[in-house]
Order: C-alpha cells, then structure tokens, then sequence
C-alpha cells in the first residue's frame, strides 16, 4: 500500500521485509524503534515524495544521515524514517578548495577524498560518523582550533523544506536559513547537499600517550594549564577509559583505567615537536606513538573503540576551565566505572572555535575550554544497562560545577529548558523565527526541537 502511494525510485521497507530489522537499527543499539516505513532514497527527488508522503498521512518524520544520534532522533516508533545513507555523491574542486557532499557521506568517505589532493575537512574525531548530522549541529574535529567548527565550513546547503521545495541556503540566498541550518540540527529541512571549505594539510605530528591510572589527576591536570595556553596549531583530547588488550597495550595495564592523550600539531613537524615537547614529558607514560602522521590516519584513531554499534547512553558537558579540581573530581568518579566499553573524553576547544562571534551562526557557548563527553556502553542484549547510565549520571553531576553549558550534538535531553539551555536565550529566540519560515508546522520536531515563534 505504501508504495503505491508515491512515485519512489528507492526502497520503501516496512515490518515484515526481510531486510527490515537490518535498516531499523542505528548505530546506538539503546534505541529500539520501530517505524512504520523506512524510505531509503536514492536521490533528491526520492527525498521530496518521501516528506510529501510522510506530510499527507500525518507520520512523524525522522531523518538519518550516518545514524549516529545518540538519543536516536535517527529513527522513530510509528512513523517514516527517509533514510539518507545510499546518497554519497561527493566531489573535490582543489581550486577552489571545496567539497560538495551528499548527506549519506561519513566523514571518513571525505577526508579520504580530500587527502588526494593535500586537503582536509574540519570533520569530526571518527571518520563512521555522518557529516550532515554533526555539522548541521556544530561539529567539532581535529582541525577546529585552527579553522573552527564544521558549520563554520559550511558555505552552501542545498535543502528540501517542509513544504517539499528545493531551495539553496548560503550568504548570499536565504541567509536566514543558513544562519539556522549552522548549528540548528534538522529543524528547518533535510539538507540534501552540502558545500564544504577543505584545508590544506601535510603530514603532522601526531600520536597518543598513554598513562597509568595513577597518574590520571596530574596528567589531566597538566593538560588543562597546557591547553589554556596552546596555539591554535596544537589540538589534545584527553580519554579515561580501560586499556584493551592491543598489541600497542603493555600487558600489565590491560583491563585497567589509563588515561589516553592524543594530539596532533597542524603544521610542520618541526614545529610540532616543539610544541607538543612539554605535553610528552607529562608523568611517565608506558606508550608514546608520537611520529609524522597524515590526517586521514589520524581520522581513524577512534575507529576500534567507536566504530562498532553498541548500546550507548551520553552525558556531556561544555567545562569552562580544566583545573586540578575538575580533574579530581573527574577521575575520582570515573574510576568507579561499571563496563570496560564505557569511557570518558574531553575534547578541546578554543582557538578559532572562540573566536566566531555568539551571534554568527546558531552555536551557543563558544567560549568553553572543553566538551566533556561521557559514554556509557554495555554489551547487548539483555545486559542490565542501568549501573552504567548511573555511572555517567554520577560523573555528570559531579562536573557541573566547571559546567559552561550544552552542545546539542551531545545532548540527550530533548527538554524545551535543556534545548533553551544548549542555544542560550537570544539565538534560540532568532532560531524559533527562522523556524517559524522554513516550518511553520514543525514537521521537523523528532530532534532538539525549537518550536515555531508564536507557537
């Protein structure tokens, strides 16, 4: 019955199709939902019948890029999912040093791309990732200190609207909507197409430090008072979690909480090593991999740990400051930890990503020095998952004292306050009249919704 409904040159799968189980489930196997037709879309015309379809018979709308939404806004019980992940067009002009991108890319498939001919995109810190959900919602990645996040890249948006035209968004044409779409999430339309500023890079310094448990304090410490004063070259995330057994692992500290440093100096390795010299004398680490590396390998340094679907649950902050206490009060409450998948990250900020005006794009607290990420994962299925959504409650209210705010891509709290929160009060007020143009009836509601001015 559904297929007969629209003219679709994709796959519509409903319950009962063999492959239906397989497309229902996203990246985060915490989310269980079961939708009522998936629409997966081959092109921008599949995707203009499959809202228009959705919009005529009243179901709620969800939209998948990579699929990597932690509260699941990739998915929905009783409604259409249009499913992005077969478009994966995606050309280079190094001219002009651009990449247009379809939304079904990850941001692996594009810095691959790219590095052919010496550039990069900001991107994210793990390349299964989707580009379209993470840069219409910020986007944070080995090159933001030095060139902002990925919806500051974002020059053009090709964008199905809610009343199924196809429209461009940029400074030029709809500025409204662009000013949106950057930092907005998919409340305003399904961009179909986007346009994104590449950097030149080289090999750089780069690698990961690791250190034992017991040094977690002074090392997390030293790197907060090292990154407050780091160029913008210079990018540390630092991770608390178990130590796997790798062959890079010693064996003494498999199965125990290490703290893990990785960086990277983008310029030349020279420089790097001068740079990133104070940060690899820190304590005494039992593994250095420090060496000249190119991007797209550093791209894939999270790939074992993130790349396999599993249950998931989030806290996060944005921390104003990184100090001793913060870090004590971090590790403290880590080292209670439930899973040896769950982990804990603090991904820097700064730099260029402070430096774009509050105002600029949708974005809000700019001037946090660390987004702090706290995953719980836990084996499927049947595991008790509660001890470890626990654990991450725990260590998220012990932090909110260094808490700056929200960013939405690490959001689970869908609450009107918590979006209000993650936006703050004057470009939530700007985003609910950009919202009330593109969709009035707010079709696009399943994700950190921002209702329509006057609604």
């Amino acid at each position: 019955m559904v297929a007969t409904m629209i003219s679709f040159g994709g796959r519509l799968i409903v319950p009962g199709d063999a492959e239906y189980d397989d497309a229902r489930h996203v990246w985060n196997l915490a989310i269980d939902c079961h939708p009522v037709v998936i629409a997966r879309c081959s092109d921008t015309s599949d995707v203009v019948s499959a809202l228009a379809m959705a919009r005529t018979t009243g179901m709620p709308i969800a939209v998948r890029g990579g699929g990597h939404s932690y509260p699941g806004h990739s998915t929905c019980d009783g409604g259409m999912v249009i499913d992005l992940r077969d478009l994966t067009d995606l050309s280079i002009d190094p001219q002009r040093r651009t990449a247009t991108a379809a939304p079904g890319l990850t941001w692996g498939a594009l810095t691959e791309a790219a590095s052919v001919h010496g550039l990069a995109p900001v991107g994210g810190h793990v390349s299964s990732v989707g580009i379209a959900g993470s840069t219409l919602g910020g986007g944070n990645g080995w090159l933001s200190r030095m060139h902002g996040l990925a919806c500051d890249n974002l020059l053009e948006a090709e964008v199905v609207t809610a009343a199924g035209d196809i429209v461009t968004a940029s400074a030029e044409q709809n500025p409204d909507l662009w000013w949106g779409l950057r930092g907005g999430g998919g409340n305003f339309g399904i961009v179909v197409r986007f346009t994104l500023r590449l950097h030149p890079v080289a090999p750089m310094l780069a690698g990961m430090l690791i250190y034992p448990g017991e040094q977690a304090v002074s090392v997390l410490g030293a790197v907060g008072e090292l990154g407050a004063a780091a160029s913008d070259e210079t990018s540390v995330l630092a991770c608390l979690f178990t130590a796997p057994p790798a062959p890079f692992i010693p064996p003494e500290l498999v199965g125990q909480l290490v703290t893990m440093l990785v960086g990277c100096y983008v310029g030349p390795v020279q420089d790097g090593e001068r740079a990133l010299a104070p940060l690899r004398k820190l304590g005494s680490p039992a593994v250095d991999t420090f060496a000249p590396t190119p991007f797209a390998a550093l791209q894939h340094v999270f790939d074992a740990v993130a790349a396999a679907p599993m249950p998931y649950y989030m806290r996060s902050h944005l921390l104003g400051r990184l100090d001793d206490a913060a870090a004590a009060a971090l590790v403290e409450n880590a080292a209670a930890v439930t899973s040896p998948l769950s982990s804990v990250l603090l991904v820097p900020m700064g730099g260029a990503i402070a430096r774009v005006p509050s105002n600029a794009t949708a974005v809000g607290h700019r001037d946090a020095a660390y987004c702090l990420e706290i995953g719980a994962a836990w084996l499927p299925p049947g595991e008790d998952s509660q001890p470890h959504r626990d654990w991450a409650d725990r260590i998220w209210q012990a932090m909110k004292p260094w808490s700056a705010g929200n960013e939405v891509n690490h959001q689970i709290d869908d609450s009107p306050a918590g979006v209000l929160a993650a936006y703050g009060q004057q470009n939530f007020a700007r985003l609910a009249e950009v919202k009330r143009r593109w969709d009035p009836d707010n079709a696009f509601r399943l994700n950190h919704n921002i209702p329509p001015a006057g609604a």
